[in-house]
């Protein structure tokens, strides 16, 4: 009996005695995120206290059995707490969330202590890729066409262009809520497939390039890399554009001609 009372005492201990580095959590915006004590089960006379940020806010305490919850603003209907193992879980994360949560673990009469650093993440938008009309008539003899990927609202993530699973290029940003725009070269009549993605340590959104579709939007920029199909529109348009120019001529050279046919009478 002894050694079983031992074994279940030493079960308890583990994670909390041994356990005193910090642990990360990433969370995205909206969801629910649990923090681990490492106990299996409570006893009446150990205490469990959860507290948050810099000024050590109390949040949660466990002592005699009884389970204690402190009003607090940010955190208020959003914690919850297990009995039996003291664990802490905060549902519909924000920003205002972000931070270092710390344990208090008293079991007869010892205390450890344990940090959990815990980063909120924005939602990952799919990003968009255009065609780079402004670079349009810099060459009149392009070869290739420039497209970009681009993101908006943004923050801590990395936009990559990728050349089937290889990386191409990439940028990352860390500030809060910006743009980000990564241009990507593609040469004349060129089979490969390229992705855009946009990542965070937890999400990531992933865009193909359809150069086809992007051709027919954008057709009177760079004329699809001056396609065939391209030039003969091109051809057949100033043509168009040529008779009815000379139309016009002929008709005002008949208005003139019925003029003074006129004036003659």
């Amino acid at each position: 009996m002894i050694l079983v009372l031992f074994y279940l005492f030493v079960v308890r201990l583990i994670g909390v005695f041994g356990v005193e580095t910090d642990e990360v959590v990433s969370v995205m915006e909206g969801e629910s995120f649990a923090l681990r004590t490492g106990l299996t089960e409570i006893q009446s006379d150990d205490e469990i206290e959860w507290r948050f940020g810099s000024s050590r806010t109390r949040l949660t305490r466990i002592a005699a059995g009884n389970i204690t919850t402190f009003d607090d603003k940010k955190f208020r209907d959003r914690l919850r707490i297990e009995g039996q193992t003291g664990d802490l879980t905060v549902t519909k994360v924000s920003k205002e969330h972000n931070g270092v949560y710390q344990l208090s673990i008293i079991i007869r009469n010892k205390k450890s202590t344990k940090r959990f650093t815990v980063n909120v993440y924005a939602p990952v938008s799919i990003p968009v890729i255009f065609s780079d009309t402004s670079r349009c008539a810099l060459s009149p003899e392009r070869t290739s066409r420039i497209f970009l990927c681009s993101a908006v609202n943004v923050s801590h993530v990395t936009l990559s262009w990728y050349k089937g699973n290889s990386l191409l290029s990439s940028i990352s940003v860390s500030d809060l809520s910006i743009s980000l725009s990564l241009p990507l070269e593609v040469e004349y009549q060129e089979k490969n497939t390229y992705s855009c993605v946009i990542n965070n340590p937890i999400r990531n959104q992933t865009t193909h390039l359809n150069i086809s579709k992007l051709c027919q939007k954008h057709s009177d920029c760079d004329l699809c890399f001056d396609s065939p199909e391209a030039v003969i529109r091109l051809v057949v348009t100033a043509l168009i554009s040529v008779a009815a120019a000379a139309a016009v001529v002929l008709l005002v050279d008949d208005i003139r001609k019925f003029g003074r046919t006129w004036t003659m009478k």
